[in-house]
């Protein structure tokens, strides 16, 4: 394993291009949304299960240290199955009890987010959990800011000001600060250079020269949910409220369709309006006025993560009861018409294929 671990790290961009071959291929395999056929399916999951894996091997640091478990690689693995258990319990048992398998994959899905949503701090999921929230969330209030709403802990001398790390020059013991920026740095290095050619021009500087001290590794206290919840106040509540609400929309959604069938209104509905009220929870939590004390600041890439779950609203329009009553619809009448034109209506009449194929999936039009 540490072979191949070895050899992805070394041929990232060959890997990630035969893995785009590869994922391309399968979406012209033949019967590749047939219900009787499982292989296609299979493996395209399995090649996008490999491509996961890949990827968490090239941005794992090789430093030898043992990982925690790799949540947002869980995520990926449970969504690229999902689709397998799709396609396997529509052709044992039919389309109407699917859903019931479905169910549980959503609820382990939603488990899983759970786990990843505690592990990062409760901070926003991005991509469903399948890319780690490495960005600190802040939380001001009116007496300045935190991360993450919770005090950070530096052991002995280490405190943090004004976003640099505070150390110890080391000979004199003087704390001084480790600036985060290039300037900073290259006038510390400036500054302790000054120093020691200071030190050497002392004619006593070998019978006061001194071990340099280790600096402390500063240690942050991980916030538990008693933290988070008591620290953040109101917006900090309300913004874990609409993560959770988004978590388990996926699932709420199966147990309508489970309960009501995939033609009905209901599930549709439902989901659209879960999908409304944690967008809305999450903006009311950004939004909320200084006046209660704190207000959450979203990070860019949290930001960007609430713009694309926007853009995620596109797949409702590819989901029955609407996609069977309006959708289809006017896809067939643009196959119609185009029909006729050399090449384009072949490939017009292929799209609308490949569209109604994949919109009888599940799997591809959730949005989990």
């Amino acid at each position: 394993m540490d072979a191949y671990k070895l050899w992805v790290r070394k041929n990232r961009d060959l890997v990630r291009s035969l893995e785009s071959l590869a994922n391309g291929v399968t979406w012209i395999l033949p019967e590749r949304f047939g219900n009787s056929e499982i292989a296609p399916e299979a493996v395209y999951a399995l090649l996008g299960i490999v491509s996961s894996v890949n990827q968490h091997i090239i941005e794992t640091p090789n430093d030898g240290q043992e990982q925690s478990i790799p949540w947002p690689l869980v995520v990926s693995i449970l969504k690229d199955a999902e689709a397998v258990v799709e396609v396997a319990a529509q052709h044992f048992v039919g389309d109407d009890r699917k859903w019931g398998f479905l169910a549980v994959t959503e609820a382990v899905k939603a488990c899983v987010r759970l786990a990843a949503f505690r592990e990062s701090g409760y901070r926003m999921l991005l991509q469903g959990g399948e890319v780690e929230n490495e960005e600190e969330d802040i939380v001001a209030d009116n007496h300045g800011v935190k991360s993450n709403g919770v005090p950070v802990i530096y052991p002995m001398n280490g405190h943090a000001q004004n976003g640099h790390e505070i150390g110890s020059n080391g000979l004199d013991g003087k704390p001084g600060f480790i600036s985060k920026s290039l300037e900073g740095r290259a006038v510390a290095a400036l500054n302790k250079f000054g120093q020691n050619a200071k030190m050497m021009s002392d004619p006593m500087w070998m019978t006061r020269l001194q071990p340099t001290p280790v600096l402390p590794v500063m240690e942050v206290e991980k916030p538990t949910f008693a933290t988070i919840w008591s620290s953040k106040g109101v917006s900090g509540r309300l913004f874990m409220l609409g993560e959770a609400v988004h978590i388990f929309r996926p699932l709420v959604y199966v147990l309508m369709i489970r309960k009501f069938g995939i033609k009905s209104w209901t599930p549709w509905l439902v989901s659209l309006a879960v999908e409304l009220t944690s967008l809305g929870i999450h903006s009311h939590a950004t939004d909320l006025n200084h006046r209660t004390g704190k207000v959450h600041h979203l990070s860019s890439a949290e930001r960007d993560e609430l713009k694309r779950r926007k853009m995620m609203w596109a797949l409702y329009v590819m989901r029955d009861p609407f996609f069977a009553n309006y959708t289809k619809r006017h896809l067939e009448k643009a196959e119609k018409v185009l029909n006729p034109v050399p090449v384009v209506g072949f490939l017009i009449g292929k799209l609308v294929e490949l569209v109604e194929g994949a919109q009888s999936r599940y799997t591809y039009t959730s949005g989990s």
